[in-house]
């Protein structure tokens, strides 16, 4: 038996027996998951609860700064920073910051994937958060957000994570990337689900898990709809099918060309979202 069927035997098993390690959030993100679920919390507590970890508070600071947030008056502290955030949004921004902890291994070549992995978690969440930016400032009654959006991206493919670790045991497929490949897009929707419902997130989260691969627009906008239009800009997709569904898109104006990363207004707010993950 080649190593590529056993390892994807031995996935399948652990999927099925509910055995497969998932990943869990970095500390710092369950502390501010848990405080901000708490109708009670202050703006001020929030801010001690994130200056326990002095990177997330840099990053929020950062965030507060961007463009991302409309770009007013600078904020030097973190007790303005979450302010200027807003406990509404700050729960998605804070994960969102924390996730690239996630990503990290031991072993060499799992941990070239694992930086491949969330780079194109990075650049999906910087192209979806542009295009929805740029479609809202169109369409005043769209009710996605853009920290739901920027979170979403990034946990888009986090099915893919646990496979990496997994075949951690079986370094040999490594030197197979089209296999690695094939296997991620045959399973991590399954083990996606399973992580995002262990994690304890929202609804919202569900669907862009489950069928950002499958190329199809929905009935209306939604956050699904804006990952597909990264995986379109990475090429994901078979051309033909990618151009009919951006067709689609730009029919119902989504975005405004084929070439929409080519729109000043998407490229400007394309590199502001990226700047907040350098």
């Amino acid at each position: 038996m080649s190593a590529q069927r056993a390892l994807l035997i031995i996935l399948d098993e652990k999927i099925r027996s509910d055995r497969l390690v998932l990943p869990t959030l970095p500390d710092i993100a369950l502390r501010v998951r848990e405080r901000a679920d708490d109708p009670q919390i202050s703006l001020q507590q929030m801010a001690e609860v994130i200056s326990q970890d002095p990177a997330l508070s840099a990053r929020m600071i950062k965030v507060a700064n961007s463009a991302f947030m409309g770009r007013s008056i600078q904020v030097n502290s973190l007790n303005q920073a979450v302010t200027r955030i807003g406990l509404s949004q700050i729960k998605n921004i804070a994960i969102a910051m924390a996730m690239e902890q996630l990503f990290v291994s031991q072993h060499k070549q799992v941990q070239q994937q694992l930086d491949r992995l969330w780079r194109d978690s990075v650049q999906t969440a910087s192209v979806a958060v542009a295009c929805l930016q740029f479609y809202k400032a169109r369409h005043s009654g769209c009710k996605l957000s853009s920290d739901v959006m920027a979170l979403a991206a990034l946990v888009h493919n986090i099915g893919a994570l646990p496979v990496l670790i997994e075949a951690e045991r079986h370094p040999e497929v490594f030197g197979h990337p089209a296999f690695m490949q094939v296997l991620i897009d045959k399973i991590a929707a399954i083990v996606g689900l399973k992580i995002i419902k262990s994690w304890g997130f929202g609804d919202e989260f569900m669907p862009v898990v489950e069928h950002w691969r499958k190329p199809r627009s929905e009935p209306e906008p939604g956050y699904t709809d804006f990952i597909r239009l990264a995986a379109i800009n990475r090429n994901y997709y078979l051309p033909e099918l990618a151009q009919t569904l951006l067709a689609d898109y730009v029919a119902r104006e989504l975005v405004p060309v084929p070439e929409f990363m080519q729109q000043r207004e998407i490229a400007d707010s394309y590199q502001d979202v990226r700047a907040l993950f350098n």
